[in-house]
Formats: structure tokens, sequence, C-alpha cells
């Protein structure tokens, strides 16, 4: 069994966590892990490193090598979409992957999983996924289904037919439905959540290609490399659109784990600790008088006083407060964000490089400050600036500094100063990390007033 991670989705129902830059899956929500983390570590039980294939897209790259480290899974692959076109695409892709580059053939099982998802205990999904795999090896396309325990609207729904197996063959798929609709589901009591989980063997999801999405089917063909350069043309379709919704092969299994697609700020809410008042909180706050509220901070005390159902999110640059049960408008928020062209869609006052990351401080016209961390052994690319300079004071760790032909170690509390226009470079060559405030001076401080000549991520 190969497991098929899709881990390139830039979420924005967790808005103002979750942004372009750094989506849901590398959060850590929670937990010490990560969401894309505790995903991997969840199926070691089943899989070898080394069968699990992550698939994303080069703006995550970084992040999903770091990951992988963490978990102790560096031996598993890393596969680039060349550009977003959804799961069914992705998946067409993996199949591919599996088949030219891992020695697969059309009788192994792939399990595709979000990256994102909370599910525990791991020893009862264990189980489940290894009844799932029983009923993928008959040739049946299986999904998972959660047994719904609300009338909620924020998630799609199975309607499962009769038994087979230990699953049910599927009767029908619906979309996200009114409270009404909702409540009528929940009633039938043979209707369950739909958890976006899939196994199949790569014969089944390819002959299901063929007979449902042969566009896909026709590009999928083809070796990895040219499906790889063709990407482009596939069509921006999920699986469930492409194939499951129009498949007389698809069978759902029931999913007795817990499982939360951590898909809106009432889901943080749910799976959050509370207090006897109901408060769930994370970080400096005060609550006085609330109950049922949920309060997430990172730097700021929040003090909340007579609040009831209210959710309350803090970053250094964003504040979200909602009702409970109205987080999934936080969607439409973001899309007003963009119409609007702010630069908190897509970017965090903290940024991750594969370096390490950089903190804006404050900035002003004609001045930027950062604070700049390089892991040890890393380097930023060889680069210049055309309408800036740069002033960096070390706080902590050793500087290996390039400013032209010039080479030089700087200590804490030395500076060094870039001109305009000068080729120059950052290196950390200690173990511990290197910790420098940059003060930027200016025209033009844009991220793009950078030209690289050498780079040892692949950059230049």
């Amino acid at each position: 069994m190969k497991l098929i991670i899709l881990a390139g989705g830039g979420g924005t129902r967790l808005f103002p966590l979750s942004r372009t830059c750094l989506p849901k899956q590398f959060l850590k929500l929670g937990n010490s892990d990560s969401l894309l983390t505790q995903t991997v570590k969840r199926f070691l039980p089943l899989v070898k490193p080394s069968d699990i294939v992550v698939v994303t897209n080069k703006e995550y790259v970084h992040h999903v090598k770091t990951e992988l480290a963490t978990c102790g899974a560096s031996t598993a692959h890393i596969l680039l979409e060349p550009v977003a076109r959804n799961t069914a695409p992705a998946i067409a892709l993996a199949a591919r992957f599996c088949l030219d580059e891992l020695d697969g053939s059309s009788e192994e099982v792939l399990f595709v999983t979000p990256a994102d998802h909370i599910i525990h205990p791991t020893d009862i999904f264990i189980k489940n996924v290894r009844q799932a795999v029983e009923l993928a090896v008959q040739d049946k396309m299986v999904t998972f289904g959660i047994r719904p325990d609300k009338p909620e609207t924020g998630y799609g729904y199975i309607q499962a037919g009769e038994p087979y197996g230990s699953g049910y063959k599927v009767q029908s798929f619906q979309e996200k439905p009114d409270k009404d609709t909702a409540e009528e589901y929940l009633s039938a009591g043979n209707y369950y959540w739909n958890s976006g989980m899939f196994a199949f063997t790569i014969g089944c999801i390819m002959a299901e290609f063929r007979t449902h999405a042969p566009e896909i089917y026709q590009l999928a063909s083809a070796p990895l490399s040219e499906v790889i350069n063709k990407f482009d043309a596939m069509p921006g379709i999920s699986i469930d659109y492409a194939v499951a919704e129009k498949s007389a092969r698809v069978v759902m299994a029931p999913l007795t784990a817990y499982w939360n697609d951590i898909g809106s700020w009432d889901a943080i809410y749910d799976v959050l600790d509370k207090d006897q008042a109901g408060n769930a909180l994370n970080g400096d706050c005060l609550p006085i008088d609330c109950s049922n509220t949920l309060m997430l901070g990172r730097n700021r005390l929040i003090a909340g006083i007579g609040l009831e159902d209210v959710l309350v999110v803090e970053t250094d640059d964003v504040i979200v407060v909602a009702k409970r049960g109205e987080s999934q408008k936080v969607k439409d928020v973001v899309t007003e964000l963009k119409a609007r062209g702010r630069r908190e869609v897509d970017e965090h006052t903290t940024m991750y490089r594969p370096w390490g990351s950089y903190t804006v401080l404050g900035e002003g016209p004609g001045y930027k400050m950062k604070k700049i961390v390089v892991t040890p052994g890393q380097q930023l690319s060889l680069q210049l600036h055309y309408h800036r300079s740069e002033h960096w004071i070390v706080i902590g760790g050793t500087a290996k500094v390039t400013i032209g032909e010039q080479v030089q170690m700087v200590h804490v509390n030395e500076s060094v100063y870039i001109p305009t226009s000068t080729r120059h470079r950052l290196e950390n060559p200690g173990k511990l990390p290197l910790e420098i405030i940059e003060v930027q001076n200016g025209s033009y401080l844009g991220e793009d007033d950078i030209v690289r000549f050498d780079d040892v991520y692949g950059r230049a």
C-alpha cells in the first residue's frame, strides 16, 4: 500500500492563522505537532516512510521537508504539482508517480488522505483503514463516512445504500446542505459526513478516470515526465465530482474513530479543552463572566467580559471576532480582503523560508525593520537590491557575511552595512540559530526587489 497525502491546499476558513504562505496543514492547533506531522505519524504503524507520497507545491516544499524530518519520515517522497488543479488531477499524478518511480502495479492500493484532519485514537483508525483496504482490493473505490452527531451544514454528505462487506454501497453524494436539509439527513440515519479520504487500487482509479474523466485519464496515461509537463492542461476538478459521484464501484466504510476536518473556528473550539464555563482558551487570556467562548491569542493579552458563544482569534496583525456558528463566513472575509488587494490574505508578519524565517517588526515610509533567524548550517542566496540598503546587527549566534568580494565573521553586538546594488550573502556557520536585526532604507522595500546570483535552494 502507498499512502498519498494531499498537502498542497491553501485553506482560507482558518484565517487569520491559515494564510496562503502558511496554510492549516502546517499549523499546530492544540498539539505540539502540526496537522501534517500528525497525519504522517497516524499511518506509520501501517506503512514505511518510503511508501508515503506527499503531494504539494513548490511554495510549501521546505515546510513539508521540515515536517517529515520532525516525525522521522525523511525518506518519504515529495511530489510537486506544477500548478494547482484540485484533488482529481493530484491523485492521477500520484498514481502515475507510484507506477513509474516506485515500481507500483495496477493491484497496488493507494490510500488518499488530506493532510489537515484530526483523528484519534490511532488504533481504531488503523483498524478502519485495514477494513477499507480489504474492500479496495475487491476492485472497489472506498471512501470513509462519519456518522453525524449534529445537523452540520459545513460538510458534504454520503447516502449509504445496501450493506457491502464491512461497509455500504453508496447511494448518492450530497452537497453541503442548508440547516433544514441537514436536520433531515440526521433524522434519516443513513447519511454520513464525507471525510474526503479514499482507498482504491491504481488499476481501479485509472479505469474510473478512463470512464468518467477521459481527459484526466489520457494525460495520466503518459510517462511521468510528460504528465508533469502537461499538468496545466488538467481540468481543475475534485475527485468527488470527477469520479466518485458517477462511479458504480464506490463503497462507504464507516469511520468509527473521532474525526474533525478542522474546517472552521467552530471546529477548533470543538477539539480544544474547555474550562468549567465552556471556554476554550489558548494564549494569554482573561475571561470574566464569559461562557462557551473561544479565545485564541499569540503575543497580546485578550481580556473578554460577558462574552457568550463568541470566537476571538488574534495574530500580530489581524483580530477576527465572530459568533459561534458563523465561522464558515470567515471565507467571505478572505474574499473581500482579496478584492481589496490586502497582503494579510497571503502573508503573516513572520514568513518562513528554506533557510529559516523573518519577522517584520515595524515599517514606514522609506524604512522597514525585520528580525531574521537563520537555521544552523543554512545560508541566504547571493543577492543584491537595486532600491534599498541594509544594516545588519547580530543579536544571537555568529554570522558569516559576504559583501562584494569581502567575507567576514560578525558576532553578537557587531554590525555591518550593505550598500544599495551590492552583492551580499548571509550564512550561519555555527551550531546555534543566527539572529539578526535588519534595518532597510530605500525608496522601494518590496520583497520582489531581489536579484539572486546563486542559491542552494534552486531559486536563482
